[in-house]
């Protein structure tokens, strides 16, 4: 567990901290200096060396997460709309397809599971946490409590899921978990209202703060979601504000940045803006947000599809690949990676193999993009289609 130390600062640095500072007292008629010793208290956590080794383990060339940490109501939907019912062994067989997939690994280098599926193993008895390991994947746990009504905002939601997030975090890492994820959200068209950023900044800073006290790598996530019809300059003056706050709490947080990763969302117009961009306009708007709010220090960028088609997500990805970058561009896809999969497998027993080749086809694209290799010749019209839901939720 991280515990405190204290730093002796040198007193020449600042006349207020560090060293020994001199206090005027009377004495009488006299005044006299009473020298108190005064120390900064400095982050030093037990897991250190680790957060950064797995962080850097999972921001590696060519490799990016798979996220598959739908709540059960969610990935209930995703399986009706294949026409099965939302029940335990449905989505166990699911997850099964997906992380059983031979040569995943090669690709993807973290899985982000919902609770359910972290302590879940496959019908013939092995643990899903060891499917991974076996792939040189890291397990991570989807540790936040969903969305609800945020009190005296415009219409905004903030993150719930702090209380006891210590003791569930203690049990992720026993479980095989290395790193977590926190979904936070802000909506343009709500403004956003001031009150709505600073909590979403302040509920991330504090989920990442506990999640490294407890071995866990935390994924930094404040989703600027797509709906509305503003510009990509809108877009750009909101996200860079956001960030702006996320890392200042990060930072009054004492959170290790060598020990996190991002997953922003990519600069984009309003879903209903009549003006679509390009994936090098995208890639533009997008790395100058970073490059003027994210510290070098941060190994790891790993976008959210929030929406896009498979191959659009894939396409941007590609174009902010096309010249070095302080960190490691990567992904972090859900939709973009399962939905042709999904429609493959049908949940038929037959089908596991195809949908599992289908898999790796947008793996391996995904893969192609981090290193600045793909090309969309070839990709079907089912992975251009977009997938983008108003006022998404899962």
């Amino acid at each position: 567990m991280a515990c405190a130390s204290f730093a002796k600062l040198n007193a020449a640095s600042s006349t207020w901290i560090g060293g020994h500072q001199s206090f005027p007292q009377r004495s009488g008629s006299s005044t006299r200096l009473v020298t108190r010793r005064i120390s900064l208290p400095i982050r030093a956590g037990a897991y250190t060396d680790e957060l950064i080794q797995t962080a850097k383990t999972i921001a590696s060339p060519g490799r990016g997460i798979l996220a598959i940490d739908e709540s059960n109501a969610t990935c209930g939907k995703r399986l009706s709309s294949i026409g099965l019912d939302n029940t335990e062994p449905n989505r166990q067989a699911y997850r099964q397809l997906l992380l059983t997939t031979p040569g995943l690994g090669e690709y993807i280098s973290g899985a982000i599971l919902f609770e359910e599926t972290l302590y879940q193993s496959t019908t013939d008895g092995k643990k899903f946490v060891d499917i991974l390991r076996d792939q040189k994947i890291m397990p991570g746990i989807k540790v936040d409590k969903g969305l609800v009504p945020l009190p005296g905002s415009n219409n905004e939601s903030w993150c719930q899921g702090l209380d006891g997030l210590s003791s569930r975090s203690a049990e992720y890492y026993k479980q095989g978990a290395r790193f977590a994820k926190w979904r936070t959200v802000v909506s343009i068209p709500c403004g956003p209202s001031a009150l709505a950023v600073k909590e979403a900044a302040w509920g991330l800073a504090r989920y990442a703060a506990i999640s490294q006290d407890n071995g866990l790598v935390p994924i930094v996530e404040p989703e600027i979601l797509l709906d509305g019809d503003h510009p990509i300059e809108r877009t750009l003056e909101v996200a860079e504000k956001v960030w702006a706050e996320v890392f200042f709490y990060l930072a009054e947080n004492n959170v290790i940045f060598e020990g996190i990763l991002l997953k922003p969302s990519m600069v984009t117009p309003g879903a209903e803006h009549k003006e679509k961009a390009s994936p090098e306009t995208i890639a533009k708007y997008t790395l100058t947000m970073l490059k003027r709010r994210v510290p070098p220090a941060v190994p790891g960028i790993m976008f959210l599809s929030g929406g896009q088609s498979e191959v659009e997500a894939t396409l941007n990805l590609h174009a902010m690949n096309q010249s070095p970058n302080p960190w490691h561009v990567s992904f972090s896809y859900a939709r973009a990676l399962q939905n042709t999969v999904l429609k493959t497998w049908q949940g038929r027993p037959e089908n596991v193999e195809d949908a599992q080749k289908a898999l790796l086809v947008r793996a391996k694209a995904n893969s192609l993009a981090q290193l600045g290799k793909y090309s969309a010749e070839g990709e079907s019209e089912e992975a251009k289609k977009g997938m983008f839901v108003t006022g998404y939720t899962y």
